[in-house]
């Protein structure tokens, strides 16, 4: 399960190019204007911060999706099982009960082969089988953290069915997203987005090899009280093994800075009509 993630590398040099064209359309504002305008710097800072939560909710989504999958396999065997040193227990552990509760708890810490640290414990509750049209899971969090991010919110995935090619859908949305550093800084996040499982799907159990469709709107509060919201102009292609983002169409706000596009397909950044190159 995979959300609007811009990647480590292509944010590096974005953030570059927002800074020095954001700068300059600070400091070409009146005195007036620019008193009240966001600072171009928490702007892009905004930016970075976004992608750093929408990274620790896609893992939260793709372990979920995962866990749920696999509770389907486990469930007439064993009501508990561990899963990477991380404890899953699944309640009631028949086939037929629903709704149903899987509890992942990764105690003290555990390492996962992504080099991310888990601990604390997640929670989903799924009223029927992950590939059921109508079902919903529903992921929440217990003292959880994600390397040094305490992760907090209410994370929700309902199966729409399949679409006129045959592939399954799924809305998702994210109600009070927050995650906060060893600092005490905190970041905010709401999502609802419709996901359309494109390639993978033959494949349950083995995440990495996924393909999504995702468009709708994402939307926060940076840790320096800077709004933002990113909506599809064109839906985004993602794949998680190389995690990319093949082709679409991203329109951004950052505070007061608006109209920036970012193209996918292209490999560009609009900001006030000026078209410039990034690397993809």
């Amino acid at each position: 399960m995979a959300f609007f993630v811009i990647y480590k590398t292509k944010t590096l040099v974005m953030k570059k190019i927002l800074v020095l064209i954001l700068v300059s359309v600070f400091f070409s504002c009146d005195t007036e204007t620019a008193s009240n305008t966001t600072n171009p710097t928490s702007a892009v800072e905004a930016l970075t911060e976004y992608v750093t939560i929408n990274k620790v909710f896609q893992d939260v989504g793709n372990n979920s999706g995962d866990n749920v999958l696999s509770a389907e396999t486990s469930a007439s065997a064993r009501s508990t099982s561990h899963k990477g040193d991380a404890t899953v227990t699944i309640e009631p552990y028949d086939l037929t009960s629903f709704p149903k509760t899987i509890t992942i708890n990764y105690g003290d810490g555990v390492l996962g082969p992504d080099g991310i640290t888990r601990k604390g414990i997640v929670t989903i509750v799924s009223t029927n089988w992950y590939r059921v049209e109508g079902s919903t899971h529903t992921t929440t969090f217990t003292n959880f953290y994600h390397n040094d991010f305490k992760v907090e919110g209410t994370h929700i995935a309902e199966n729409l069915g399949e679409n006129n090619k045959g592939n399954l859908q799924f809305e998702v949305t994210i109600t009070n997203g927050k995650i906060t550093n060893n600092e005490n800084q905190s970041i905010y996040y709401t999502e609802n987005v419709t996901r359309t499982w494109i390639a993978g799907d033959n494949t349950p159990l083995y995440i990495w090899d996924d393909e999504y469709l995702l468009e709708g709107i994402q939307s926060g509060i940076s840790s320096k009280g800077v709004n933002y919201t990113l909506t599809t102009d064109e839906a985004l292609h993602f794949t998680l093994l190389p995690r990319n983002i093949e082709s679409g169409i991203l329109d951004v706000t950052l505070g007061v800075f608006n109209g920036i596009k970012i193209d996918y397909s292209e490999s560009t950044i609009t900001i006030l009509g000026v078209v410039y190159p990034f690397e993809n």
